[in-house]
Parts: structure tokens; sequence; C-alpha cells
């Protein structure tokens, strides 16, 4: 179907865009499937239906990223009651897992799991990616409830990381944990600093920022900036500075409010060294993306 053929190319260009060149477009095409859907005889349609679902989501991503979680909001649930509609059960856990993610922003662990949870309802049916997907929503969910519980955010993420060789279906959706290097290890690192294990997670993100693709530019911007946080926290000033300075020049270039609010966030990690010459030129970085 030509709108899934499309899907590849607009997932490349949100990484290296951010969502203020994007959005347009994406939502010009999603609306133009919802249209077909409701004129189109069933077979077509649920086939529509399922285009539909992925076009909702990344529009839901691309809203919460550029800040915008009204909308955001919107999309998701356009995607839920697409799935529903589509009567596919990979459909529907993949547009939970997405009302999860809009949970993250959050910092709603209960809601984050109790959606990866129910996407996960239907697990003998489900293929790997979509499990994938759960799993790992579901250990974020885990990382942000006052009780912080590694071992089990660990157990979570290990069963995922089984899976990854086995994700072979066809859907174009979805496919981060196949085409991002070291997927896993990015899901663990961020828990890892959510969590307070900061010199864990800083040890890997170095891992990680040692194979990641120039074309991924916002999303090493954000990797970037947890691993300055995490720098920050245990704390190595120098090289918690240097890195914040190469993340913030990537914020203006790709108009994304999840990058600029992760550089925000470091110096809160900051705090037993805010009044040293790094600190204060740690300061003048986050005011100058402000």
């Amino acid at each position: 179907m030509y709108f899934l053929e499309q899907l590849p190319g607009h997932y490349k260009a949100d990484m290296w865009l951010g969502p203020r060149q994007l959005i347009p477009t994406v939502i010009t095409q999603a609306r133009l499937i919802d249209d077909l859907a409701r004129a189109a005889d069933t077979p077509v349609r649920l086939g529509l239906l399922g285009a539909g679902v992925a076009y909702a989501a990344l529009l839901g991503w691309l809203y919460q990223d550029a800040g915008d979680v009204g909308r955001s909001a919107h999309w998701r649930t356009v995607a839920l009651d697409m799935a529903h509609r589509s009567g596919d059960p990979q459909f529907i856990s993949y547009a939970l897992t997405n009302k999860a993610m809009h949970a993250v922003d959050f910092d709603d662990g209960r809601t984050v799991i109790d959606f990866a949870e129910a996407a996960l309802a239907d697990e003998s049916r489900l293929s790997a990616k979509t499990r994938i997907l759960a799993l790992v929503h579901r250990a974020h969910g885990h990382s942000m409830l006052p009780v912080k519980d590694k071992d089990l955010v660990d157990r979570l993420l290990d069963q995922a990381a089984e899976l990854v060789d086995r994700v072979d279906d066809e859907h174009p959706w979805g496919n981060a944990c196949r085409r991002t290097p070291g997927y896993i290890t990015i899901q663990r690192a961020t828990a890892y600093g959510r969590m307070g294990v900061y010199r864990e997670a800083a040890a890997l993100w170095d891992q990680i920022l040692d194979t990641a693709p120039a074309s991924a530019r916002r999303d090493n911007g954000v990797f970037w900036a947890r691993q300055a946080a995490a720098l920050a926290a245990m704390p190595e000033p120098e090289r918690a500075v240097q890195i914040a300075t190469t993340a913030a020049a990537i914020v203006g270039n790709t108009g994304s409010a999840r990058l600029r609010q992760e550089m925000k966030a470091i110096p809160r990690r900051a705090t037993a060294w805010r009044n040293t010459a790094s600190g204060r030129e740690l300061i003048e970085i986050i005011s100058g993306i402000a």
C-alpha cells in the first residue's frame, strides 16, 4: 500500500529534522487515509485502518516531541479507535503502547504500566515486536514508581532483549527495536537515569553513543542530554558541560520540545557543583536554549 511505503521515509526524516517539518505532510496523509476508509468496502477499509493506526501513532509522537500534549493525546486516541475498528490484535497492542508512551511524559508510572499491561493482554497472539514495545514500556513505568525496583526493570528489559532477534513481521511501524543500534541498552540507560543509578547509566550511554548513526540527529541529542544529566549527578562536571554543549546545538535545528526538556533537567542534577565555574557554564548553555 502506498501509504505504508511512505512510513520508513517519515521515520528517517523525524530523526533528522524533528517534528516541525514533518507534521504538515503526515497530517495531510492521515486525514486522506481516514476519508478513504470511510468510503471503502470491508477488505480495503481494514487495510486502510491499519495504515491509519500507523499514521495516527506517528502524529501522536510528532506532537509529543513538539511539546503539544493535547494534539498528541488526540492522535493517540485516534490510533486506538482505528485499531479497535480493525480488530487486529497487533494494531490494538501497538496503539495501547503508544498511549503508554504518552503517559511517560507526565511521569505517570502507574498509567504507563496499565497501558503496557493492557497491550500484553492478548500476548499469545502478538508478534515479537509488539511484545517488545509493551515490555519496554512496562519497564519504564516501573522505573517511575516511588519505590524503584531495579531488578524488575532489568527482568522486563531482559525479556524484551530476548525477542529482538525474532522480529520478522512486515509492518513498517514500530521498528525502532530493529533499526536502532543498542535499542534495549538505550531503554536500560534511560530507566537507570530515572531511578538514580547514575554511574551505570553513564557507562551505558558511553557504549551507545560510540555507535549512534549521525543521521539520528534528534535522538542523539536526547541521548547526549541524558548522558550529561547522569554525569552531572555523579558528578563529572567538565564532561557534563562538554556533552551538554554538543546536545544544545541540536535543539534549535529540530524544534524538539522533548530535547529541550531533557536539557533543562540537567542543572537539577548538578546541585553539588552549581556555584563552580562549570556550574555557571552549564547554566549559560541551558539559558541559551530556553
